[in-house]
C-alpha cells in the first residue's frame, strides 16, 4: 500500500484504504509521515452521527487530528524544517488574510481547513501534508506519544488563555476526562491557588487526584420531580462549603458539556467570576441566565487553540510540568484502528487516552 489512511466511508462505516501518496503543491509546506495519532471525542461523533453542528459529512473522509510525526518532504519556501525533523502538528490551519486572522484570532478564520473536519480528510494515514509554520519541532527527548498529546495540551491551554488565568485564583473544572484533567495540570502550572475538579465517576476523580488538584467534588443525582436549576444551585452551595470556596469560584471552567454541570458552574462562580465553556454536549440547554446577570459574570466560550498554545504545550510536556503519558491507557495498532474507536466509542470509565500507532 502506498498510502494506507483510515476512512470514514458514511456513517458508521470505516475502513482502512489505499490512497494516492500525497505530493508537495504549495512550497510552504511539508510531508509528514504520521507517527501517533490520539482519538478525540470529535472523530467518533462524526463516525456515529455524521456532524457536528454546521460540518456536516457529505463525502468520504479520513479520520484523526491529534498527531506527531516526522517530515518526510519540504516545499521550496520551508527553511525551518528538514526530513528527518520530528513534529507536532497543529491540524488547522487558517486563511490567513481575513479580518480575524489579521487581527490575531486565526482560531476563529471562517476558512479554516482543520484535519477531520468535513470536507478535509484528516491525519489517519501514513502521510499528511501539513503547512510547514504549523508543525512545531519537539524536544530529542520527547517521544512521539507526548508530541501527539501535544493537541489536547494546547486545547487545555487555550481554555486557560480564554479564561485569562491568573496566579492564585481559585478555578473549579467540570469534568475530569482528558481535556479536564490537563485544564487541572495547566492551571496548577499557572499558579492557582485552589484547583477543584468534579465528575460523577470515581475513577475519573482518582485520576485527577493524581494530578495534584485541591478538592475534588461528586455532585449527588437530584431527587425524582426535583426541579434541574434548584438542584444545580443546591450542589454549587454544597461544593462552595466543602472546599472552602465562600463566595464561589474565581473562574470556572466547564469541560463536561453536561447540562447540569453547566448549571451548577453558573452557581458555583463568584459574583464577578469568570465562566469558560468548552465542553460540548448538548446544543440547546436549559440556562440559567438571570443568575449571569446578577452575579456579573464573563461568560466565554473557548474553540481549539489560539496563537502560540502549540509552543507552550510543548513547553509544558518537554520540560516535565505536565505528564501526559499516564493518561494514556490503551495503544494500537495503525490496521487495528477500527477496534481503537469501538473502545472509545464504548465510553468504558477505565479508558482515557487511545493511541493509534502510524503505519511503519
Amino acid at each position: 500500500m502506498e498510502n494506507p489512511s483510515f476512512v470514514l466511508r458514511q456513517v458508521k462505516d470505516v475502513a482502512i484504504e489505499d490512497r494516492p501518496k500525497p505530493v508537495l503543491k504549495d512550497p510552504h509546506d511539508v510531508i509528514v509521515h504520521v507517527k501517533q495519532t490520539g482519538i478525540c471525542g470529535s472523530d467518533v461523533h462524526y463516525w456515529q452521527r455524521g456532524r457536528i453542528g454546521d460540518y456536516v459529512l457529505t463525502s468520504p473522509m479520513v479520520l484523526g487530528h491529534e498527531s506527531s510525526g516526522e517530515v518526510v518532504e519540504v516545499g521550496s519556501s520551508v527553511t525551518h524544517l528538514k526530513p528527518g525533523d520530528r513534529v507536532a502538528m497543529e491540524p488547522g490551519v487558517p486563511c490567513r488574510r481575513c479580518n480575524q486572522c489579521r487581527s490575531g484570532a486565526y482560531h476563529l478564520c471562517g476558512n479554516m481547513i482543520f484535519a477531520a473536519t468535513p470536507p478535509w480528510d484528516g491525519t489517519l494515514a501514513k502521510y499528511y501534508v501539513n503547512a510547514a509554520d504549523f508543525c512545531y519541532k519537539v524536544p530529542d527527548h520527547m517521544s512521539m506519544e507526548e508530541a501527539a498529546m501535544v493537541e489536547p495540551v494546547s486545547v487545555a491551554v487555550a481554555i486557560a488563555k480564554t479564561a485569562d488565568l491568573r496566579a492564585h485564583q481559585t478555578v473549579l473544572v467540570f469534568g475530569c476526562g482528558p481535556i479536564g484533567v490537563l485544564c487541572q495540570a495547566v492551571a496548577k502550572a499557572h499558579g492557582a491557588k485552589k484547583v477543584i475538579g468534579v465528575d460523577v465517576v470515581q475513577s475519573r476523580l482518582e485520576v485527577a487526584k493524581s494530578y495534584g488538584v485541591d478538592h475534588v467534588f461528586m455532585p449527588e443525582k437530584p431527587e425524582r420531580g426535583e426541579d434541574p436549576i434548584a438542584h444545580a444551585e443546591k450542589m454549587a452551595q454544597k461544593l462552595k462549603e466543602e472546599c472552602g470556596l465562600e463566595e464561589g469560584a474565581d473562574v470556572v471552567l466547564e469541560c463536561s458539556g453536561a447540562e447540569p454541570c453547566v448549571q451548577m458552574g453558573i452557581f458555583a462562580a463568584r459574583h464577578g467570576g469568570t465562566f469558560v465553556q468548552a465542553g460540548m454536549g448538548k446544543e440547546v440547554i436549559n440556562f440559567p441566565i438571570t443568575a449571569v446577570c446578577t452575579r456579573g459574570l464573563v461568560v466565554k466560550g473557548s474553540i481549539r487553540y489560539l496563537t502560540g498554545c502549540y509552543p507552550a504545550a510543548i513547553d509544558l510536556i518537554g520540560k516535565g510540568i505536565i505528564d501526559v503519558m499516564r493518561l494514556v491507557t490503551n495503544r494500537y495498532k495503525f490496521e487495528e484502528a477500527e477496534q481503537a474507536f469501538e473502545l472509545v466509542k464504548a465510553g468504558r470509565q477505565d479508558v482515557f487516552k487511545v493511541m493509534i500507532a502510524g503505519v511503519v
